[in-house]
Parts: C-alpha cells; sequence; structure tokens
C-alpha cells in the first residue's frame, strides 16, 4: 500500500505495517517538550493522574522561553513548578532562562531526527517537520497523559503536497513564499492535514528556510509541516546528534495525496496585514505604512540568517527616530555567532535593541509590548488582536528584509526601493 510521509511515521509509531488517513491510531511519541508558559498545567495534570514517575525522563525536554527571565511573580512561580520537577523526575534534558526558543533549541541541541513522533505544548511545534519528523502542538493535559503512559492517540491526516518551484527573486524569502500559500488557501485550507513541502525551491533552502515553511503549517490549519529529509537534513543531524533514524518519503501515488504547484518566480515581498495571517497583501500594496515598533525574532525568523538579512541592509543605517527596533536571536548559540560576526554591534550601531534570546513580545506576555493604537512590523507568525500587547495595537507580518527596510524608513518599505 502507497503511503505519505505522514502515513508511514504514524504507522511506525503504532506499530502497525501501514495506516490510512482517518484511522485512529495509539502511538509511542519519541519527543515531549514543554515549556514555562505551558509546562506547569500539564504537570499540575500530572500530579493528578497519580503516577509516580514520568515514562522515560530522557525522552523528555523541558525549555523556559516564553518569559524569560521572568517578568512578574506569577512567571517566576512557573519557574519554580517546573525547576522543582525537571528535579524531581530526573529530567536531563531542560534548558533554563538562557538558552532560547524552544523550537530552535530542540533541533540545535540534536533532539530531533527524521521519522520521529514529536509532541510539545506549543501550536509552533510543526516546525520540526522541517527535519522529516512528524511534529505536532498537544494540549497540557495530553501531555500529562505523554509524561505518564509515553502514548497519544492521532488520528491519521491527509497530506496536501505543495510542490514549489523556481528561483526565489533577490528580497524574496522562504517567509514570503509561505505567507503567499496561507493568503492563498486561507488560516482553515489544510484543516487537520499534514502540509508537505517539496520541488526545486525548497530544495535549494537551507534547513532554516524549512523551518520557516513547517513553522507556519499550523497558519493554515495544519495538522504539521513536512520536508522530506535530504543530504542537507542528514549534514545538519549528523553535527548535531547522535540518535538512530529512519527517512520516509511519500509516494507519489499515495490515496490521501493532494498537490498543490506552485512558482516562485515572480514572487514579490509578501506582508500578512491585521488583523489575520491569511490576509496577505504583496509589500507595494501597503507600502508607506507608518510603523511603531519593528520586531525580528521568533521562532519563525530569529535564525543566523534572517539576522544576516538584516543587518545587511541595516548596516550603515539609522533606526528611524519615530520607530523602535528590537532584536532578539532565537538561541544563545545564533546570539554568540551574530556576536561573532559583527550583526550584533550593526544592530545596536544603527539604534536598535538587542534582547536576550526568547520569545520577546511575540506571545504578548513579555518584552516589547503594543500599546493602543500602535502598529508593529514582524517577523513572527501572528498578528490576531492583543498578539503582541493590547488588542487596539496592529501588527504586520514580514520576512527579516523587510523588516529592516521599514525599521530605517519608519514606514513599511520594500528593500528593492531602499535608497
Amino acid at each position: 500500500m502507497s503511503m505519505t510521509m505522514a502515513e508511514k511515521i504514524l504507522a511506525k509509531a503504532a506499530g502497525e505495517k501501514e495506516v490510512e488517513a482517518g484511522e485512529i491510531v495509539m502511538a509511542n511519541i519519541d519527543v515531549a517538550m514543554t515549556h514555562d508558559l505551558t509546562g506547569p498545567l500539564s504537570v499540575e495534570s500530572f500530579e493528578k493522574i497519580n503516577t509516580p514517575n514520568v515514562w522515560d525522563p530522557e525522552k523528555i525536554v523541558v525549555i523556559f522561553d516564553h518569559q524569560v527571565p521572568a517578568d512578574s511573580i506569577e512567571a517566576a512561580k512557573n519557574h519554580m513548578i517546573m525547576r522543582k520537577f525537571v528535579k524531581e523526575q530526573k529530567i536531563n534534558n531542560f534548558y533554563d532562562v538562557n538558552e532560547g526558543v524552544c523550537h530552535q533549541i530542540l533541533p540545535e541541541k540534536g533532539h530531533i531526527v527524521p521519522g520521529e513522533i514529536v509532541v510539545g505544548t506549543d501550536s509552533h511545534t510543526c516546525t520540526h517537520g522541517a527535519l522529516g519528523a512528524f511534529s505536532t502542538g498537544i494540549g497540557s493535559t495530553d501531555m500529562a497523559m505523554v509524561f505518564s503512559t509515553g502514548k497519544l492517540w492521532f488520528k491519521v491526516p491527509e497530506t496536501i503536497k505543495f510542490n514549489i518551484n523556481g528561483q526565489l527573486p533577490d528580497y524574496v524569502y522562504a517567509k514570503d513564499v509561505v505567507l503567499n500559500i496561507i493568503g492563498n488557501i486561507g488560516a482553515d485550507g489544510a484543516t487537520y492535514k499534514a502540509c508537505e513541502f517539496g520541488g526545486e525551491t525548497v530544495r535549494d533552502m537551507s534547513v532554516s528556510d524549512r523551518m520557516a515553511l513547517c513553522n507556519m503549517a499550523i497558519e493554515m490549519g495544519g495538522k504539521t509541516g513536512l520536508v522530506e529529509p535530504d543530504k542537507k537534513t542528514i549534514d545538519y543531524i549528523q553535527k548535531r546528534s547522535t540518535k538512530p533514524y529512519e527517512i520516509m518519503k511519500t509516494d507519489p501515488d499515495s490515496n490521501s495525496l493532494e498537490k498543490v504547484d506552485i512558482d516562485v518566480n515572480n514572487l514579490e515581498p509578501q506582508i500578512a496585514c491585521p488583523h489575520n495571517v491569511d490576509n496577505v497583501k504583496s509589500v507595494a500594496e501597503v507600502e508607506g505604512i507608518e510603523i511603531d515598533q519593528v520586531f525580528l525574532g521568533s521562532c519563525t525568523n530569529g535564525r543566523l540568517s534572517d539576522l544576516r538579512d538584516a543587518a545587511k541592509i541595516i548596516k550603515g543605517h539609522e533606526i528611524s527616530s519615530k520607530t523602535r527596533m528590537l532584536v532578539i536571536p532565537a538561541s544563545r548559540e545564533i546570539y554568540r555567532k551574530a556576536l561573532n560576526e559583527g550583526l550584533v554591534g550593526i544592530f545596536i550601531d544603527a539604534g536598535a535593541l538587542v534582547c536576550n534570546p526568547c520569545c520577546g513580545p511575540c506571545l504578548g506576555g513579555h518584552v516589547g509590548l503594543l500599546g493602543p493604537g500602535e502598529v508593529s512590523l514582524s517577523t513572527s507568525n501572528r498578528n490576531f488582536k492583543g498578539r503582541q500587547g493590547s488588542s487596539e495595537a496592529e501588527v504586520y507580518l514580514s520576512s527579516a528584509a523587510v523588516a529592516a527596510s521599514s525599521a530605517i524608513k519608519g514606514k513599511i518599505t520594500d528593500p528593492r526601493n531602499l535608497k
């Protein structure tokens, strides 16, 4: 029987020879991640189950990233709950306030390899499908069951395969590709489907760019994002992990496979406009809108390549006096490399604020919040009302290049028009 990548991974995890879309399977979990914001509820629910010990402490990863360092007494209490849990359960894979964003840390520290089932109490856990794993977000109470048993049920999803071909024009990136897809199919266009990204454009992308694609699968309703592993994937993994893995690929004649062809040769920089991620327009349609804040970072575009793209544009310029810019590397490793390459100095010299690796304003609960009526241009993944602070603020989403050129001008600016 022909199967998709998602079906093959779930079949293996469920101990089945084959599965098909629509079936319910009980799958063994390979990696279970939680963080400082959602972790305490998972711990509370786990304790109610009254299981004395987690099923496998080596397969659990706890990362502090949403409110780090603690910005309130409540956040500090959450950190205390999770530190106590980690100590009691002898969980070695614990990353405290100094490491960075969970969806960067998991692959960076070698926790993700192809063919695994990865769950996390964060909706953007789908990011890790960029390495060929079936990775998805779950609720905190579901995570309590995983902590207790190491298993979780799934409905096997259908798959949409986006065959992306063509050469990306100058100043057009993976973020523009995925925003364009979301704008075309809608926020519910891939509900509970595996979003697989392939084609020559994706093959040419770095692993970091593939992470940006998979990260936003949830913004079109997807259950997970996936990219077929190749040499780039293997090279990335071999530098970071010694775990065994199995590469699985989609059979082209799979029954549950829907194919969508996309040509990016003429794609322009894209902007998601308030207050929905699928409200996508070309940068030319919104150019000139004044902004109060630019946020460069997040689990979508806080990687080294994003910082490089932005720094190349900002070097020699100053941030507009009408605009503040926050630069937040996604991890300590990225921060250190950005320091060594002189990128941090470029941002500081231009007048930007460079913050510690964390989620920053993305979740609307930490640094850099927006006030009523303020407008932000962000490289993150969501722009719902209240997402980055006041419900009366507006958030636009873009690539790092658009964010950088806009910070210089104090208004949304096409980097191709920057003079």
